[in-house]
C-alpha cells in the first residue's frame, strides 16, 4: 500500500473511531453502505475526495459534540427507538425535544461543529418519529440561518400524525401546531414543544 493510500485508510479509521459509532452506523450516517465503507477503510476502493473529507469532518464533529455532551442525530434516533420499544412515547417525545435543545445550543455555542448534525440517523423504526426528528432539526438550522442537512429533507407524512396533548383535544392541537410542522402533517401544539 502506498503512503497516500495508507494515510487515507488511517484517516477513515480515525473518523469512524472518533464518531463513536459502529462501522455500519457511521457508513449510514455518511450515506453509504457498511460494505462500501469497509472497502474504503481497507484501501481496496478509493473514495472520492469529497467523501473522504466529509467523513473526516463529520467524524471529528461527532466526537466534539459527544465531548460536550450534546446529542447527535444517530444518538438521538437510537435513544428514541429505545424509548419506543418500551413502549414509552412520552419519553420518546422528551428525547426528541432534548435533541432539539442540544442542537440549538450547539448551533449557538459551537456552530463550527454543526456538521455533527449532517450525520444521517438510522430509523427510529417509526416513520412519524423519523419525520418529527427531521422537522425539529431542519427548523433549528433554519432559525440559525444555516443550510439544513440533507437527511432532514423529507416528504410530508402520508397521513396526519397527532401527538396527544395534556392541554388540548385533537382540534386544539391542530389549531396550535406551528406551520413548519403542520406542512409535514405532524401536529404538536407549540406549547408542548416548549422546554424549560
Amino acid at each position: 500500500m502506498d503512503v497516500d493510500l495508507r494515510v487515507m485508510t488511517e484517516d477513515l479509521d480515525r473518523a469512524c473511531r472518533d464518531s463513536g459509532l459502529r462501522q455500519a452506523a457511521f457508513a449510514a450516517a455518511l450515506g453509504t453502505s457498511a460494505s462500501r465503507f469497509s472497502t474504503y477503510r481497507s484501501g481496496r476502493t478509493v473514495p472520492s475526495a469529497t467523501f473522504y473529507l466529509r467523513a473526516r469532518r463529520i467524524g471529528s464533529a461527532l466526537k466534539q459534540a459527544s465531548d460536550h455532551g450534546w446529542m447527535t442525530p444517530p444518538m438521538s434516533a437510537a435513544a428514541i427507538a429505545s424509548a419506543l420499544a418500551e413502549p414509552d412515547e412520552i419519553w420518546a417525545f422528551k428525547l426528541a425535544l432534548q435533541a432539539r435543545d442540544h442542537l440549538r445550543e450547539l448551533l449557538t455555542d459551537r456552530p463550527e461543529i454543526s456538521s455533527a448534525w449532517e450525520a444521517a440517523p438510522q430509523s427510529t423504526g417509526r416513520t412519524e418519529w423519523d419525520a418529527f426528528l427531521a422537522a425539529l432539526a431542519e427548523h433549528e438550522f433554519d432559525l440559525a440561518g444555516q443550510p439544513t442537512p440533507a437527511w432532514t429533507q423529507r416528504a410530508a407524512l402520508t397521513a396526519d400524525w397527532i401527538l396527544d396533548s395534556p392541554m388540548f383535544d385533537e382540534m386544539g392541537v391542530r389549531a396550535h401546531t406551528p406551520s413548519w410542522l403542520a406542512q409535514r402533517r405532524i401536529y404538536v401544539s407549540a406549547r408542548d414543544l416548549t422546554t424549560v
